[in-house]
């Protein structure tokens, strides 16, 4: 059955909202830097682009930790029980920093050959080395506000991040405006004045969380002391659910970094019309992420409450909700996708590039607004962790990869085709997807 109660809808939509307007703004962030740093030029885009590949595998690693500390704390947030979240939270900090110091470390060790993974342009790559010299500070600092932020979410603390989202937008925006064409007597500093006001405004949203768990705070009552707490039990709980969870964000992140080196390897100009459309197409993608965890938080916190009936209820209710979401995916990127990339100082070939890249998101958009709510809000925020690794491992790497490696490579198929066959398990995931959010096998509890 759907759910008749007001307030289900009044409590997901304003998670939703909150959830979607925060990573609007992020995603905004990025499209205003794609965007300041396309107008300055082809090369610094692509090089930008590059690297902008390697710190998405390092935010998938990190969103799929501090998702394992959502699944188990939101459950735990179901009973209302704080202690184990604030444990959560300590073990999804250490994990987070130490993978962030990790992928600091390689890129500051191997800078070249990390940019040769995605072009052999030597002027993209020179171009990617300076903005990369100065964004890799910030790796710890997501590495911090990524789990505590995930800590908040999981217990229905949602507006902080949304202050947090616009400061960064302006911070970012203004430095960028100052520092990337050279305004004000400062000196035109391209990609490596973007990474400055990236690095910046991540600094400023680390701040302003901490001030919050501080000073505002009365659910968590985080303090730094816990982050010195270690429970090996809690740790064995975390382990066991967040491992598919952070193994799936890696492969997603590493395939993703793949979709670009298949099309940077393919024309000079397919990488920076990827940029500039996959861009787009993640801003719209913020109302799935939204959906996808604004149930997770419900959902986790229903099993914990032991309530079935309002499980399988709200499982229906959300998938229906996720079809009205797809729709709107659809149109956006139809509607937008024109005055978008007439805002980039483009090539006519990159532009055109760009806008058929758009139109096939716009079909694969739909099927990933369905398949990843369920895969990530229902089934994975329910506790079954396991079923989305096995599922993208078969798509994604047994799949979709070796098929558009052969289309590029092989049968030398013209970019368009690539990115069909790229996405295509956007599509296909959907009908596994239905049957286990509608088979319940999904439901675990993992409280103690």
């Amino acid at each position: 059955m759907l759910i008749k109660d007001k307030s289900f809808y009044r409590t997901f939509f304003s998670l939703w909202g909150a959830l979607v307007v925060q990573n609007i703004i992020v995603h905004s962030v990025n499209l205003a830097d794609n965007i300041m740093i396309g107008a300055y030029g082809e090369n610094a885009l692509s090089g930008v682009a590059a690297v902008n590949q390697i710190q998405f595998v390092l935010q998938q690693v990190l969103g799929g930790i501090g998702e394992g500390v959502v699944v188990l704390s939101s459950q735990y947030w179901g009973q209302r029980r704080t202690e184990p979240i604030r444990k959560f939270s300590s073990i999804g900090l250490r994990l987070a920093v130490s993978f962030a110091l990790i992928m600091f470390l390689l890129v500051s060790v191997f800078p070249v050959g990390a940019l040769q993974l995605f072009t052999t342009e030597s002027a993209v790559i020179s171009e990617g080395i300076r903005y990369l010299n100065i964004i890799r500070f910030t790796y710890p600092v997501c590495a911090v506000t990524t789990v505590l932020l995930a800590t908040l979410r999981s217990v229905e603390t949602i507006r902080v991040a949304l202050y947090v989202s616009v400061s960064t937008l302006f911070v970012n925006c203004g430095l960028n405006f100052v520092l990337i064409q050279g305004r004000f007597g400062f000196p035109a500093l391209g990609s490596a004045g973007a990474a400055i006001g990236t690095l910046t405004a991540r600094l400023v949203e680390l701040v302003i969380i901490v001030c919050y768990l501080l000073l505002k705070d009365k659910k968590l009552q985080l303090r730094p002391r816990d982050c010195l707490v270690f429970d090996r039990t809690l740790f064995g709980d975390y382990v066991k659910t967040s491992l598919p969870i952070v193994f799936t964000a890696a492969l997603w992140g590493l395939n993703n970094a793949i979709h670009t080196m298949i099309l940077g390897h393919m024309t000079a100009s397919a990488i920076a019309a990827n940029s500039a459309a996959s861009t787009l197409y993640l801003v719209l993608k913020v109302a799935a992420v939204g959906g996808a965890s604004a149930s997770a938080i419900l959902i986790g916190k229903a099993v914990g409450a032991g309530d079935m009936k309002k499980i399988k209820d709200m499982t229906h209710t959300l998938q229906l909700i996720y079809l009205g979401i797809g729709v709107f995916i659809a149109a956006g990127l139809l509607l937008l996708r024109g005055p978008i990339l007439s805002l980039y100082d483009l090539s006519p070939e990159t532009r055109e590039m760009a806008y058929t890249f758009l139109g096939i998101l716009s079909v694969t958009g739909f099927g990933m607004a369905y398949e990843m709510q369920v895969n990530c809000g229902i089934v994975r925020g329910g506790g079954d962790s396991r079923f989305v690794m096995v599922m993208d491992l078969i798509s994604i790497w047994g799949i979709v990869l070796p098929v558009s490696a052969l289309a590029a490579f092989v049968f030398h198929w013209p970019p368009a085709l690539v990115v069909i066959c790229l996405n295509a398990d956007q599509v296909f995931k959907c009908l596994p997807a239905g049957i286990r959010a509608n088979n319940y096998k999904w439901v675990k509890k993992l409280t103690r």
